[in-house]
């Protein structure tokens, strides 16, 4: 029997969507099979959270479990909900002080409701969605940003184009609608669900629709300034560095963080980072002992009490 999924993902039974989706991301991004390679307890766990948010992560499934009109796997109970509907307000469905002459005609009654029962099944048998099916994909962080088309292989050879809209974020789960299952009796086939996870990228950091770099620069471009070309998700921009720029000086480039489908941009945001010659150099040290102003700074002076 699948667990409760309120208790796989460890939120209340009142836990806001937000709430949900925050838990299983964290759960996600521990737990991944990329990340835990050969640890089949690990794996299990992915595909029962996975499974989890399938149910509570999209707003109707939940608000049908929490009914009881589907069970922890998602299934139909077609005969609680059968007895349900025949069934008076707060009276049991045999209960009661009704007789049969409150009905009228006792065959009409177990006709109509056998009618009722064949018609659902039809002349082929009982119609019923496909199940969904899960997968997981890895991405680059750039293919996440700008968007990309992945191809995944099934378990049974075929195979699967995934189309990665701009702007992806890690542990987003994506709907290919009927991919999944093939439903039985005529019914819809289900849907193919795959949760994203985006490797991290060297010197690009995402937060939320804006990207974080650090720069690094050069004693000269920080004294003097310079024009430089900055690394962006869609290509090098050039950028002004202002005169005497710190490290820890921070500029934005606006409209070159995440794009999403919407249109609507994020921002870039560059961190200088001034870096002295690697090697040591004379010139410069010799400098640094003439440089009077040098030597009577004190960067430190806010940190003294």
């Amino acid at each position: 029997m699948a667990s409760d999924p309120y208790e796989t993902l460890g939120v209340k039974r009142d836990a806001t969507q937000d709430q949900i989706r925050s838990a299983y991301r964290k759960l996600a991004k521990k737990l991944h099979p990329d990340l835990n390679p050969g640890d089949k307890q690990a794996e299990d766990r992915f595909k029962s959270i996975t499974a989890a948010y399938d149910l509570l992560g999209d707003p109707d499934k939940r608000a049908r479990f929490d009914r009881g009109e589907i069970d922890e796997s998602g299934a139909e109970r077609p005969q609680e909900r059968f007895y349900r509907d025949f069934q008076g307000a707060g009276e049991h469905p045999y209960g009661g002080q009704a007789s049969f002459e409150d009905f009228g005609d006792i065959g009409d009654i177990f006709g109509g409701l056998f009618g009722q029962r064949a018609g659902a099944r039809g002349n082929t048998g009982f119609r019923m969605r496909g199940a969904d099916a899960r997968y997981s994909l890895t991405i680059d962080f750039l293919e996440a940003v700008n968007g990309a088309t992945k191809r995944i292989t099934l378990p049974d050879g075929a195979t699967l184009d995934v189309t990665i809209p701009p702007g992806t974020e890690d542990g987003q789960v994506l709907r290919l609608r009927g991919k999944g299952g093939e439903g039985v009796g005529g019914g819809a086939a289900g849907d193919a669900l795959i949760t994203i996870t985006v490797r991290p990228h060297p010197f690009f950091a995402r937060k939320g629709d804006d990207i974080d770099i650090e720069l690094p620069v050069t004693l000269a471009e920080a004294v003097l300034g310079a024009r430089l070309d900055v690394p962006t998700p869609s290509g090098p921009v050039r950028m002004s560095v202002p005169k005497g720029s710190n490290t820890g000086t921070r500029l934005r480039l606006k409209g070159k963080g995440i794009t999403r489908a919407s249109g609507k941009s994020g921002d870039e945001y560059v961190t200088l980072k001034v870096m002295l010659p690697e090697k040591p150099d004379a010139e410069l040290e010799e400098f640094v002992r003439r440089w009077s102003e040098g030597q009577t700074q004190n960067p430190r002076a806010a940190m003294e009490r």
